[in-house]
């Protein structure tokens, strides 16, 4: 049994313990000398009092101040902003730094120091281990000082526009791990000093000016890890460089290797993983041993050379192969057979314009993708070989392929039997005489082709001229187009052939969206979408980019091009840009978009505050999300009113609202656009696909065709924003039936305090904010009428959401004018007329009052092309606030009500 005064010391002594590490956490600054260097430092760099205050203890509360001992040991001030004053003339001024004098750490990465490394950092900075000033805007030379810094584990200048040449006292850091002076204008040679750095472990001197040979001296760094020289002017690849063991990644890519050949033994590279020698004018076969016993290899691009021969055998059989890239060479011969291919199966190979030949093997069918495209393959397409681009061979039964002349020629010239695309006795003899005949069938065949060409040239002619003669005969008739539509438009083609791909976007090659979402690994996967699986992905110019991949077995096949069709139509700030696309897969699509880095309102109505250390959800605040409802009726109403004919969004809800960095619309899910049905401007549909479960409680069969289908999901949208209930929008009304019963009653235009019950309780609302609340939970319900043709159309939506005040401050004023007047009356009264009808509908309890009637008004309201620029700006967490929202206007627009019951339940 313990003894109890063991178990109280041992509790006393952890006490101690805690208390003497709680002291050194919050130690504070014991050197006057130091605080007033750090103020200098302030007032010099222009630092905010956000970040560094002047009253409190340094040590305690300023941002990127670390502390040991009561002295400053490391300034991290990475990514800060400069005053407004500052800004304006910024100066790489950091004269207090050698105040500190036991600074450890200088991180000053993305921040702004428009100048020259001053010399003294490596005389009066002599304890210095990190130097971090990457991204900085520095300029001139590299100051050889720095080669005091005996100390220096760290030194990254990359992303700067340093000149001159790479001084030789940086070999003098022998204490060095990592050296990064890339994406520089750096010229001369590699200086040959850098092999007295034992320790190094990463070196990157890619993107400068860098010319000569490498030394061979980099060869004996054997704690080298990563290599990175690639976009430079190196012209000699050292044998020597074999000899580092400890490489994983190797990058000589981009360089002027002239005439150079690659070593003959890298067998002692046993770790590498990744090797880029592309576009590097190596040349001549590639030694068998190439990459030796490098079993963890799982990614090879030596494309853009001039390689000769077969590609070795070794290279086929690594285990861990991902990714080969052997493309735009010149090696040859036969593709192994599947004896000598490992097991599992990778991602790409390309070994596309080259002059492989034979037959296609098992071997291709580790792959996932292959691209053999401007090779002399001949015969069959294996069946196991899809996801392949097999254009410019010899192959039998596939579109695109060479010539039969050009094919046999290739063959016969290697002493080889061509099958001449199936029929085998072909010799070089029979080409040559092939030769003869193709040519003469070829001018009968011009000939032929191109009268039946005149004659179609005239027929088309004369249609052309009937069909214009028509459509002047019918100034009524209109287009298809966004606006105002010419004379003879026409209707979009179901089958997408009348898209012009030149205005949507770039073309991708699958190669390129592959590698940027990561070989579509559940990793980027961002969810599965109706139409299509949608992953995170960053372009090679860096660009993140969100990838649709589009299964056309799985999904209407003609999907994307309706999808396409639409973005060749439609252009508007308030719907997500359209980058590009990859159409070159028989079965796979891909669709690009920008991304968006606040995602959608699904997933940012609630988030994760960015404070470290603490997971606690913070919610949108109501100014930020009155912006989003405001945004997303702009597009819906450009698409509603502004479209010849209307288009019909009919995927509303909130995974549809996607949302930039300053919380502006963008409106996503295209891909279910259709032309409203019914009425003068019936079309052919956009894309009219299945839809999950109908959310709208019409009448029985009620079409999702119709802008009132839209205006009833964005009603629920607008609740979900109001009430903070997620999901709600995404679900049919079966499914939220209940909860909607419970929640329209509290929602009334005679009694305010009723929507508090229902308000999101994590917003903090004053008096003002509170009426704006009240105000939109009527415009939802107004949009939620039962009955389609009661509903308010969009635009008179986005007017409510735009002046949320005169919802709740103009209605009594205009139920009187309404009750006095014929014709005319507030913009609201058509928004009015479907919200008495879905009181009615709803058995809201509304108080008896005098005698109404019902009003008819013809006049018309003239929209401005979008009203985004009306928004001001809005700031998540406060800030400004809009004046179109917030301001109370006396001007009374009229619109035509006649479609619109205006009595009061009570009176029917």
């Amino acid at each position: 049994m313990l003894d109890p005064r063991s178990i109280v010391s041992f509790w006393f002594l952890l006490f101690l313990s805690l208390f003497q590490l709680t002291l050194e956490q919050i130690e504070s600054l014991s050197s006057p000398t130091e605080r007033q260097a750090l103020l200098q430092l302030r007032g010099s760099l222009g630092l905010r009092s956000k970040e560094w205050p002047i009253k409190p203890d340094p040590c305690l509360n300023w941002v990127g101040i670390t502390c040991h001992n009561g002295s400053i040991v490391g300034i991290n001030i990475s990514g800060f902003r400069r005053t407004r004053l500052s800004r304006r003339n910024p100066q790489f001024a950091v004269d207090a730094l050698p105040n500190f004098t036991f600074l450890h750490s200088f991180n000053a990465s993305n921040f702004v120091l428009p100048g020259p490394i001053p010399d003294w950092f490596g005389i009066r900075l002599p304890v210095l281990r990190v130097l971090d000033l990457r991204s900085c805007s520095i300029i001139d030379a590299i100051p050889s000082s720095l080669g005091n810094l005996t100390n220096l584990t760290t030194l990254f200048l990359s992303h700067n526009k340093l000149t001159g040449t790479v001084p030789d006292s940086i070999g003098q850091l022998s204490a060095l791990l990592v050296l990064d002076l890339s994406r520089n204008l750096l010229t001369g040679s590699i200086p040959t000093s850098l092999a007295f750095l034992p320790n190094l472990s990463s070196l990157d001197m890619s993107s400068n000016f860098l010319s000569g040979p490498i030394p061979p001296g980099i060869g004996g760094l054997s704690k080298l890890q990563y290599l990175n020289l690639s976009s430079n002017g190196l012209t000699s690849l050292p044998s020597q460089i074999g000899g580092l063991g400890s490489l994983v990644d190797l990058d000589l890519s981009d360089n002027s290797f002239s005439g150079g050949v690659v070593p003959s033994d890298l067998k002692g590279l046993k770790n590498l993983q990744r090797v880029m020698l592309g576009n590097s004018m190596l040349g001549g076969p590639l030694p068998r041993n190439l990459f030796g016993t490098s079993l963890h290899l799982q990614s090879i691009v030596l494309r853009q050379n001039n390689f000769t021969g077969s590609l070795p055998v070794e290279l086929w059989s690594l285990p861990r192969l991902t990714f080969l890239d052997v493309s735009a060479n010149k090696f040859g011969g036969l593709i192994p057979n599947s004896s000598s291919a490992a097991n599992g199966t990778t991602a790409v190979l390309n070994i596309s314009h080259n002059v492989f030949y034979g037959n296609l093997t098992h071997v291709l069918g580790r792959f996932r993708f292959v691209d053999v495209s401007n090779n002399y393959f001949e015969g069959r397409v294996l069946d196991f070989i899809y996801n392949a681009s097999l254009a410019t061979n010899c192959l039998q039964n596939v579109t695109n392929q060479r010539t039969t002349v050009d094919c046999a020629s290739f063959y016969a010239v290697r002493g080889l039997t061509f099958d001449n695309f199936g029929h085998p006795n072909s010799t070089k003899s029979s080409a040559a005489e092939g030769t003869g005949k193709s040519n003469k069938t070829k001018i009968i065949l011009a000939a032929v082709l191109g009268g039946l060409g005149l004659i179609a040239f005239f027929v088309l002619l004369v249609v052309l001229l009937l069909l214009c003669s028509h459509k002047r005969g019918n100034p009524n008739q209109r287009g298809n187009g966004v606006g105002p539509a010419p004379a003879g438009g026409s209707s979009p083609h179901p089958t997408g052939e009348s898209v012009d791909f030149s205005n949507v976007g770039d073309s991708f090659t699958y190669l390129q969206l592959l590698q940027a979402a990561g070989d579509f690994n559940d990793g980027n996967l961002i969810k599965h979408g109706h139409s299509g699986d949608l992953f995170n992905g960053v372009l090679e110019s860096g660009i993140p980019v969100v990838i649709k991949r589009i299964d056309t077995r799985s999904t209407k096949k003609d999907a994307y091009l309706l999808e396409l069709e639409f973005f060749n139509k439609v252009s508007h700030q308030r719907f997500v840009p359209l980058l590009g696309h990859c159409l070159e897969n028989e079965n796979e699509k891909f669709l690009v978009y920008k991304h968006l880095p606040n995602g959608d309102l699904s997933n940012c109505l609630y988030f994760k505050k960015k404070t470290p250390g603490d997971g606690t959800l913070q919610s949108l605040d109501w100014i930020t999300r009155l912006k989003i409802a405001i945004g997303a009726a702009e597009a819906l109403s450009y698409l509603h009113h502004e479209c010849i004919p209307p288009y019909v969004h009919r995927d509303v809800q909130a995974s549809s609202i996607l949302l930039d960095d300053k919380y502006e619309v963008q409106l996503g899910s295209l891909s279910e656009v259709c032309a409203q049905e019914g009425g003068s401007h019936q079309s052919k549909r956009l894309g009219f696909l299945r839809l999950p479960q109908s959310s709208d409680p019409s009448s029985s069969g009620s079409s999702t065709s119709v802008c009132a289908y839209d205006v009833y999901c964005f009603g629920k949208v607008l609740l979900e924003l109001v009430t903070g209930k997620l999901g709600i929008s995404a679900s049919s009304d079966g499914e939220v039936k209940e909860w909607l019963d419970q929640v329209l009653p509290n929602i009334t235009m005679y009694d305010k305090d009723l929507v508090t019950k229902i308000v999101d309780p994590s917003l903090f609302l004053d008096e003002d904010f509170l009426e704006e609340v009240w105000a939109i939970a009527i415009v939802a319900r107004s949009c939620l009428n039962p009955k389609p043709a009661k509903r308010p159309p969009m635009r008179y939506v986005l007017k409510a959401l735009e002046s949320p005040f005169k919802v709740v401050r103009e209605e009594s004023l205009s139920s009187a004018r309404l009750r006095t007047t014929s014709s005319r009356g507030s913009w609201n009264a058509a928004l009015f007329g479907s919200w008495r009808q879905s009181s009615s509908d709803a058995t809201t309890v509304i108080p008896p009052t005098s005698g109404a009637s019902k009003v008819e008004g013809t006049s018309n309201l003239k929209l401005s092309g979008s009203s985004s620029q009306s928004q001001g700006s809005f700031h998540n967490g406060g800030g400004d606030i809009s004046s179109s929202h917030r301001r109370y206007s006396k001007e009374m627009l009229t619109v035509p009500c006649g479609l619109h019951d205006v009595e009061r339940v009570d009176q029917e």
